[in-house]
């Protein structure tokens, strides 16, 4: 099975740096990395080109289009539809992933299913202080650096941070009551059934636009799974200027519509017509 590792990314060289520092010590590696780019200047440009370099055995590809504002789902689409591929795992440029987590995502991999896992957020002066180094020893992603820098402030990020033995964590991934929902920061499906629901939709901008495609996957009987204490990944901190309170809200009752009308297919995806 062909599987390839999607960023995400917008300007933010050294978050996806970081990033791909921790892409590279996937203990199973992805077949293929291909960098999403929402328009970024010549600096990600730069870090896509150092990170092909050190790594020839791995195939990285940089798809990107011109700054238009925030279209992400567009890039995500785009990546989607030009991928060989038969399983993606999508990743924003801006978080670490633990070097067995392309191996969790596999593992539960199936045709009818969609996973997705959690975050462990950094404040502004934790994500300063990440460095590479940190990031290729894991020492990034070890408990009590984490409790040192302020990231584990509840017990349900604790029990992100493994505390307990692995069959008890996956354990609580199947049981713990939270909503299953697509995070484009740590989830992964197969191709075919992305194509079977047109992708992401291209109409949605910033705020929770991921999660229309979580429902609409389920619609269409795929069905979602929490990856949330067994694949964790760890957010580094940035701005969002880009945010527009009255589209988050927006978004919010475009899913909610999704669900209440079970439609699967978005003439606003990687095809721009209606379904058949």
């Amino acid at each position: 099975m062909r599987t390839e590792l999607i960023a995400a990314t917008y300007n933010n060289p050294r978050a996806l740096a970081l990033s791909l520092a921790s892409v590279a010590r996937q203990a199973v590696p992805p077949g293929s990395v291909c960098i999403a780019d929402d328009g970024s200047g010549p600096e990600t440009r730069a870090v896509v080109e150092a990170f092909a370099a050190a790594h020839p055995g791995l195939a990285v590809r940089h798809e990107w289009h011109p700054d238009r504002g925030f279209e992400k789902n567009a890039i995500l689409n785009r990546a989607i539809a030009t991928s060989a591929a038969d399983f993606l795992v999508f990743i924003d440029g801006d978080v670490l992933v633990r070097s067995d987590f392309l191996a969790r995502h596999l593992e539960l991999a199936r045709p009818d299913r969609w996973s997705s896992g959690s975050l462990i957020r950094l404040d502004a002066a934790a994500t300063a202080a990440v460095t590479e180094a940190l990031v290729a020893s894991g020492r990034v992603f070890e408990r009590d650096w984490l409790k040192q820098h302020g990231a584990v402030d509840r017990f349900g990020t604790w029990l992100k941070t493994r505390p307990l033995p692995a069959p008890l964590l996956r354990a609580l991934d199947r049981v713990t009551p939270v909503q299953k929902a697509w995070g484009g920061a740590n989830s992964s499906a197969f191709r075919a059934a992305l194509l079977k629901v047109n992708g992401f939709d291209e109409s949605m901008k910033y705020g929770g636009e991921d999660k229309d495609l979580g429902v609409r996957l389920t619609n269409a009987g795929v069905r979602g799974q929490h990856l949330r204490y067994t694949a964790s990944v760890v957010h580094l901190d940035h701005p969002r200027g880009y945010a527009d309170p009255a589209t988050i809200r927006a978004n919010k009752a475009r899913v909610r519509e999704t669900r209440r009308s079970g439609r699967s297919w978005t003439p606003d995806g990687i095809v721009k017509e209606a379904a058949a």
